[in-house]
């Protein structure tokens, strides 16, 4: 089986260093940006099958890269990581789609889990009884 993907997009690089250490040692190729406008064309080109993306950054932040892929079919599940406290800006980032909002400084175990419950894909719910299935 191949590796997963998983794109980081921050402009911490020491936190960028750790997350990389920490997701290649479970297998996981690691891709980086720097920026949201590099991250947005790296998921154009690349196609991770995950995102972890930061709120605050130059050039370009999480949101309008959220805001762009809201409602393209191709996009990669996004786990957006922020020193942000407000509810606010959780509540917008969830109606953008991300799959899961954790706040700095955050133990690497809640990232983990939080990259391993995005990339295990749930099966679709079995349709009521009486209700025709999907096709």
């Amino acid at each position: 089986m191949a590796s997963k993907t998983i794109l980081i997009v921050d402009d911490d690089h020491e936190l960028i260093d750790g997350l990389r250490a920490l997701l290649e040692k479970q297998g996981y190729r690691i891709l980086q940006a720097n920026d949201g406008q590099s991250g947005k064309q790296m998921i154009y080109n690349q196609k991770p099958d995950l995102v972890i993306l930061d709120m605050m950054m130059p050039r370009m932040g999480g949101y309008p890269v959220l805001e762009h892929f809201r409602d393209k079919k191709e996009t990669p599940p996004i786990i957006m990581i922020t020193a942000n406290e407000g509810s606010r800006h959780k509540a917008y980032a969830e109606y953008l789609g991300v799959v899961d909002y954790i706040r700095k400084p955050f133990a690497m175990e809640r990232l983990l889990e939080a990259v391993n419950k995005a990339l295990t894909v749930a099966p679709p719910p079995a349709p009521a009884e009486g209700e025709p299935a999907s096709t």
